[in-house]
């Protein structure tokens, strides 16, 4: 009696159950010693931030709205997050709550105010994680000038220190500097994904 010819198909299957089965050994411990922490250095932060063109203003919490109102013209639309503390806004823009706003308001605004999640001095990164006070994740994305005010507290040294601080399932956006893109021909173009202006305004 001849058996069934093999196919391609056979061995291929073949090879991934035996390799399958083959994978019984424990799982490797790997060493996370590289995970430590750092002294937080804010004028590095500052530093890395303006490397990447982003403007810094480092300021008092009390003048966040004094800030705000010279980065934004008089009378201008501010796209503002559910939980963003109100005293931040000051009165001479418009501000234009988050309600499910749609895309074309949130473009046409002149900027949107956020807080941050986590910001990280070695790299100059700001992250956001849409809890209330940043909002959606479209909000930081589609306004041509993003002002993100983020505190001293909020400031860790590494990159793993700050993943410790975040959850992962949340939507997050790492900021570094304003929406770039050098793909073609090396010339840099700013806007192309996001904002082609970033204030980050550092709390003491």
């Amino acid at each position: 009696m001849v058996g069934r010819a093999v196919t391609s198909r056979d061995l291929v299957l073949g090879r991934l159950r035996a390799a399958l089965a083959a994978d019984t050994a424990a799982p490797v411990d790997v060493p996370r010693d590289y995970r430590q922490a750092a002294a937080v250095d804010l004028d590095q932060l500052a530093q890395r931030l303006a490397d990447y063109r982003a403007h810094v203003h480092r300021v008092a919490e009390g003048a966040v709205a004094d800030t705000i109102a010279d980065l934004l013209p008089a009378g201008g639309t501010v796209v503002v997050p559910p939980g963003l503390p109100p005293a931040w806004l000051p009165p001479t823009v418009t501000a234009l709550p988050d309600d499910g706003l749609d895309h074309a308001r949130i473009g046409a605004a002149d900027a949107v105010v956020t807080a941050a999640a986590v910001a990280i001095a070695q790299t100059g990164t700001v992250v956001l994680d849409a809890s209330p006070d940043q909002g959606r994740r479209v909000l930081s994305l589609l306004p041509d000038r993003h002002v993100c005010v983020v505190r001293a507290d909020q400031v860790v040294a590494t990159v793993p220190e700050a993943l410790a601080r975040l959850t992962p399932h949340r939507p997050l956006t790492w900021i570094s500097g304003p929406s770039a893109t050098s793909d073609i021909e090396l010339i840099r173009v700013e806007g192309v994904h996001g904002p082609r202006q970033l204030h980050i305004i550092l709390l003491p």
